[in-house]
């Protein structure tokens, strides 16, 4: 059996947002080789996936190391990786042929980001990535070992209407996740929300999230609705209907996973619930100081969050979309920079 309370390096670092690296400590890597002992010679801890999505593109000299592989040498803009270098390997050669020379510019290079399928040319809602996204995928296979399948986060609000100089919706440039080909996932874009819903009751002092007395499936208090919508709705409504309801439904399941939660409970450690307390503050203090003045404070929030979550098994797999495609966000935080594409 495992000591949860066992000293380890995660618990030594004393905040996860914080800008320094520890040493390497032969104490706490004798007892890490200790646990993974216990526990056999194929273990090797849950595998994550989280996927960043950065809109716009970026400077290539700056980024792209001309040696690809694990034997490469830092960019200027990869250099902030120096400590983990050994565990970095950079991928080239990849290409998504369906978003490659395409006219529509931004949005179906982003709405196919990880089906790497045919965009359907819409203005409507009729909206078809090609497929189930890649991070949905993993969800369906592992998600039932967490707390949450998946979590789908943002900076910006998802954008709806036509773009004027493509003719495509926008809605494309707003999500790179997608249940399906014609259901793209909704994202959380509030720090606070994002980190309540997974943590406030586990904050030391925080006072928790009362009970729901009303608690009920949001199915219930609209069937008699839907039973007179469906009379008015053609073949097609009625079928996006249904698609969109099974969708509800499929949350609220993953939501009363009372299994689940018991086991994301256990991993509530104290060195947890102590990083929780800081994070806790950090985004009141963004909150009352930083939002809407620096971006970068909320993207350090959204990033921190989805460690945390990986720290405590609440997922495995996460996404977080820095900016909707052709976003109009000021970069004049940036030494030098006045544009905003």
């Amino acid at each position: 059996m495992i000591n949860r309370n066992q000293m380890n390096r995660r618990q030594v670092l004393r905040g996860i947002g914080a800008s320094i690296i520890l040493p390497f400590m032969p104490s706490l890597a004798a007892k890490s080789s200790a646990i993974k002992s216990s526990m056999g010679t194929n273990y090797h801890g849950p595998r994550r996936y989280a996927c960043l999505f950065m809109p716009n593109g970026i400077h290539p000299d700056r980024w792209t190391p001309a040696k690809l592989g694990s034997d490469f040498e830092l960019t200027p803009l990869l250099s902030p990786l120096k400590a983990v270098k050994d565990k970095i390997l950079v991928l080239g050669g990849l290409m998504n042929k369906h978003s490659y020379r395409t006219v529509e510019g931004h949005y179906t290079k982003t709405g196919n980001f990880l089906t790497s399928m045919p965009i359907t040319r819409t203005v409507d809602s009729n909206v078809n990535s090609g497929g189930i996204s890649v991070d949905q995928l993993m969800a369906q296979h592992v998600g039932k070992q967490t707390l949450f399948p998946s979590l789908q986060y943002g900076l910006d609000r998802m954008k709806s209407g036509v773009c004027k100089s493509t003719g495509i919706t926008r809605l494309y440039g707003s999500t790179i996740s997608w249940e399906s080909g014609t259901q793209p996932c909704s994202r959380e874009i509030d720090p606070r929300m994002a980190f309540d819903r997974m943590f406030r009751n586990y904050v030391p002092g925080k006072k928790p999230l009362p009970p729901d007395p009303y608690k009920q499936s949001v199915l219930d208090v609209v069937k008699e609705d839907v039973k007179r919508l469906n009379k008015q709705m053609g073949i097609q409504d009625k079928n996006k209907m249904g698609e969109y309801l099974n969708a509800v439904r499929s949350i609220e399941k993953r939501l009363d996973n009372q299994e689940s939660l018991a086991d994301f409970e256990a991993k509530i450690t104290p060195g947890v619930r102590e990083e929780l307390k800081r994070m806790d503050i950090r985004i009141d203090e963004w909150a009352e100081y930083s939002e809407g003045v620096d971006v970068t404070d909320k993207a350090k929030l959204m990033m921190d969050i989805i460690v945390l979550a990986f720290w405590s098994d609440a997922t495995r797999i996460a996404t977080l979309m820095l900016g909707n495609s052709a976003s109009n966000r000021n970069f004049s935080f940036i030494d030098g920079v006045y544009d905003t594409h």
